[in-house]
């Protein structure tokens, strides 16, 4: 997994770049840094802010992925283009954290649903979509 302050670095040297068109991958990952770093994110904290970041742990990190997972299968299974695509780059950020040969995958047929099952298979999580691998044509827009 990934340090913190590997991860910072990474994104000070332009190596990573927030590739959710509305920068959503960057504002979960700015609830981990403090407000102080937000800058490198693409965010301005509000005059005296004081936020905590939570702990860069690998549970914690499991917990953001377990949340935007489930979101994630929600957008998709919408049919929420934009949603969905969003929120494909937020799962495969956090697999890029934490080291996850997952985070290689490029399956986004149906809304990202193969990379989404094979995560929630992976780590024990809700997969809303059973025995589908999930480029059925059932869940095509």
């Amino acid at each position: 997994m990934k340090t913190r302050e590997q991860v910072l670095e990474i994104i000070k040297s332009e190596e990573l770049k927030s590739e959710a068109i509305d920068g959503r991958d960057f504002s979960r990952l700015a609830d981990f840094f403090p407000v102080e770093d937000w800058i490198y994110l693409g965010f301005k904290p509000k005059a005296n802010a004081d936020i905590n970041p939570i702990v860069w742990s690998k549970e914690n990190l499991l917990i953001q992925l377990k949340r935007d997972l489930e979101f994630a299968f929600e957008k998709a299974l919408d049919q929420r283009g934009i949603s969905a695509s969003c929120m494909y780059v937020v799962v495969k950020m956090w697999l890029w954290i934490l080291e996850d040969e997952l985070s290689e995958c490029e399956e986004y047929a149906q809304y990202g649903l193969p990379l989404l099952k094979k995560v929630a298979v992976k780590y024990g999580f809700d997969n809303p979509i059973g025995d589908d691998y999930g480029d059925e044509s059932k869940y095509e827009g």
